[in-house]
């Protein structure tokens, strides 16, 4: 959703929504503005929705911001919906002593921006919902205030909500604790709707007491304060049925722009803190909704489209929603679909007593039995969504283009329930598996997650013809990872399979968000140089040395020197985040010569600079502080003469930006000292500062050379992707060497088709155009983009051999 200019109008789930005074700062400790606001609001709604729909919300507007408390005409609690509500908010009533007042119900997304754009920055909701016809249903989940005292904090605070889920364990009610936004803990725990809300206060209020009775020097139940002091309260009167308690995923209203996030337990494990609403949107793109388990909790009558529904309204998705569970056939059947959401990924389906177990696999299923790709397990899906394909509206849950990717029946082999499922995919002759493949699906817990799954290409595959090499995928209408039998570095040499990675190394390195110095909010931030190379994830293992590109290939044969890491820190289990790089004459990074030695024509040397530790010795330091885990980078790395751990520059972001500029480097990392590592996870924590814009293309075509170029290529035709469809962004010509030139010709002519990947390109750009497949992604540097989205002066930098079209986002 563009937000740009002070006022502009956005259409969210088909109504028009008009936004106002968006540069006003609402918290002005962190600088966030409404514009801040509304985009928090906006992305959070496919996990903020399924927790508040049907539950009538109250709000506390900030209209000029908070830290206005004092003037009470700036902050408003409101239950009744104002006269300037527009009519689309689904709305209840509820019947008070003098009068009905009208809730709104927070069922999408268009609802939740409108709600921000009045700045209703706090949306508090009670533990029941409206049925269908408008009638108050029993709650359906149970709530605790792990409240601290004055001496008690969060660690007072976790130890209390284990104690609690011992309780609610034993009484087989699945619980999940949600860091306030302010000083403590909400507990909430799933309820099968059968007792009233005086009935489970009741039950709270018993919970708290006995509590208290057993730890009496850690636990109070009353609220009086004199008695609170170095306790923690356990406020059980929010189940209360006319009480409610700040919505999972809210923001506060506080000083910075803290929420109420929903964690896992093994999170209590830590060094828990209270998030802000840029580490929420990160860390929910990674892990996604730890209560949707509240959710899907089943008691006496399971039903296991419960959550897809809650997830979906039939009025506007075109997926279906069926209200029954199907009748699984005989047929075990499998689908798997190409999912162009906010991230381009595919869902693997397989047919389970009525409903389609499903995963999302972000990189594809494998074909290559030496890499292993992340599974996150989602919700089951109704037998009806084998043969779905089609557009799911924006502001909906997995907005974006699906379509089936291949689709046939599959042979069972093993199927241990929540630990380990193999099967074989019998697709179909034009699908995107090309053959039958056998997979083993394992659930690993990775990070603590019980969704986190790997899914892994067995060894021993089904009798099938070997496919050409070099043979691209059939993108067709998609693009997207290329799935042939042998991968390449670069436009060289085939690479050899590599060697299995140890478990706790399988990790996709960070990514940064494209900013300038102007995003730079607050005092917190360090610089070090950005570096032009390929990014390169190291282990040390047992002795045993891995370096990794972003897309898993092993960069070890082709940068053979980095094996001096084995020297300077042998003995230890490492991983380690960096970048490869090549250094000319001037010592400063040239890519082109990197490009040179990957494809096994030139014998530059290269440097590995490491900026990053991951793990250490059996402990994981991904929730390590940044500052910290620099420290223990230079201590446990101590450099050599291909290795290094290159100085950082500090907060003084004038000399990091002022020396990069002067030795003519492509520019400067900006982290926040206090960040953690988000694996995937393009963040807003670290900033990449560039001296000159450049942008990642893929390339779709290319025109004829004139003159000296006659009989190669011209120019390319390159695109990017926008809402995750690629957009042609016009040709670039300069840059080539010749060498560059007769390799790219014959790369792409091996992949040519007869229409174009994309529909914009204009007649003059078209008219002698050769069009290819979309496999390939280079670089180019540029001056601006154009009023038609196109680049302004593109200049040639080189091929990305360590990207993949689905890697693509526009700068």
């Amino acid at each position: 959703m563009a937000l740009t200019g002070e006022n502009t109008s956005v259409a969210v789930d088909g109504h028009r929504i008009r936004l106002t005074n968006l540069d006003k700062v609402m918290y002005p400790e962190t600088g966030t503005t409404k514009r801040d606001v509304i985009f928090y609001y906006a992305q959070i709604a496919p996990y903020f929705i399924p927790h508040a729909t049907g539950r009538p919300a109250t709000r506390k507007r900030w209209v000029n911001g908070v830290g206005t408390d004092a003037d009470p005409g700036s902050v408003f609690f409101e239950k009744n919906l104002g006269g300037g509500t527009p009519q689309w908010v689904h709305r209840e009533g509820i019947e008070h002593s003098s009068r009905t007042a009208y809730y709104p119900l927070v069922d999408d997304a268009a609802t939740l921006v409108w709600l921000a754009q009045i700045a209703a920055l706090e949306i508090h909701v009670p533990q029941w919902r409206f049925g269908p016809r408008g009638g108050i249903h029993r709650p359906d989940r149970l709530v605790l205030d792990l409240d601290p005292g004055e001496g008690a904090g969060l660690p007072e605070c976790i130890e209390v909500a284990l104690l609690c889920k011992e309780i609610l364990d034993d009484l087989s009610m699945p619980s999940i604790p949600v860091t306030s936004g302010s000083k403590g803990i909400h507990l909430y725990a799933a309820l099968d709707g059968k007792r009233t809300s005086d009935q489970i206060s009741a039950f709270a209020k018993e919970l708290a007491r006995a509590l208290e009775a057993d730890h009496p020097d850690l636990v109070v139940s009353d609220m009086t304060k004199a008695k609170r002091g170095g306790k923690v309260l356990v406020d059980w009167s929010q189940n209360n049925g006319k009480k409610t308690t700040i919505a999972p995923y809210s923001l506060r209203g506080r000083d910075r722009p803290m929420v109420a996030v929903p964690r896992n337990w093994d999170e209590l494990d830590g060094d828990l803190r209270q998030l802000d609403f840029e580490e929420t949107l990160a860390r929910v793109d990674v892990i996604g909704d730890p209560m949707a388990a509240i959710e899907a909790a089943e008691f006496d009558s399971p039903d296991r489209l419960a959550t897809y529904r809650t997830m979906r309204d039939a009025s506007k998705t075109p997926e279906p929603v069926p209200q029954d569970r199907a009748v699984s056939s005989d047929d075990r059947r499998f689908v798997i679909q190409e999912h162009h959401a906010r991230r381009l990924h595919y869902d693997l389906r397989l047919e389970r007593d009525g409903v389609l177990a499903s995963w999302a696999i972000p990189k594809g299923p494998p074909t290559d039995g030496g890499e292993n790709h992340l599974a996150v397990q989602t919700e089951d899906h109704p037998m009806e969504y084998a043969t779905f394909e089609g557009e799911i509206p924006k502001g909906e849950y997995g907005a974006g283009h699906m379509r089936i990717w291949d689709h046939g029946t599959f042979e069972l082999e093993k199927w241990r329930e929540g630990k380990e499922v193999i099967v074989t995919l019998h697709g179909q002759p034009d699908g995107g598996l090309e053959e039958p493949r056998r997979y083993a699906l394992i659930n690993t817990k990775l990070g603590g997650d019980p969704k986190n799954w790997l899914i892994h290409l067995m060894d021993d595959q089904p009798e099938h013809a070997d496919a050409p090499p070099d043979t691209p995928a059939r993108s067709g209408k998609r693009y997207g990872p290329t799935p042939p039998r042998t991968r390449k570095l670069g436009l060289g040499a085939e690479r050899k399979k590599a060697p299995r990675l140890p478990d706790f190394a399988d990790i996709s390195p960070m990514l940064a968000s494209a900013g300038t110095v102007g995003d730079l909010r607050g005092d917190d931030w360090v610089y070090e140089v950005k570096w032009d190379g390929y990014r390169a994830i190291t282990t040390l293992a047992d002795g045993e040395l891995f370096m990794r590109s972003r897309r898993g290939i092993d960069l070890l044969p082709t940068f053979g020197e980095v094996a001096e890491l084995k020297e300077l820190i042998d003995g230890r289990n490492v991983v380690l985040d960096g970048e490869v790089v090549a250094l000319d004459s001037t010592g400063r990074p040239n890519f082109q010569l990197l490009q040179g030695r990957s494809r096994s024509e030139s014998t530059a040397k290269v440097q590995l600079m490491l900026f990053d530790i991951l793990h250490l010795d059996g402990q994981s330091l991904l929730k390590a502080p940044y500052e910290e885990r620099r420290e223990i980078l230079e201590e446990v790395v101590q450099g050599g003469t291909t290795v290094h751990v290159p100085p950082s520059f500090g907060d003084d972001q004038d000399t990091a930006i002022s020396m990069s500029k002067k030795l003519k480097l492509e520019g400067v990392m900006a982290k926040r000292s206090g960040s953690i590592y988000q694996p995937g996870r393009r963040a807003h924590t670290w900033i990449k500062i560039k001296h000159q814009r450049a942008q990642e293309v893929a390339i779709v075509g290319w025109r004829p050379g004139q003159g000296n170029r006659s009989g190669t290529i011209g120019s390319l035709l390159v695109a990017v992707p926008v809402e995750g469809e690629l957009v042609y962004a016009g040709r670039v010509g300069s840059g080539f060497s010749d060498r560059d030139l007769a390799q790219t010709a014959a790369k792409l002519r091996k992949i040519e088709r007869r229409t174009p990947q994309v529909s914009d390109v204009p007649p003059e750009d078209a008219r002698d155009a050769h069009w290819v497949t979309p496999v390939y992604v280079g670089e180019v540097t540029f001056a601006e983009w154009s009023n038609d989205n196109r680049l302004r002066q593109a200049v040639w930098r080189g091929w990305r051999p360590d990207k993949t079209i689905a890697d693509l986002r526009r700068e």
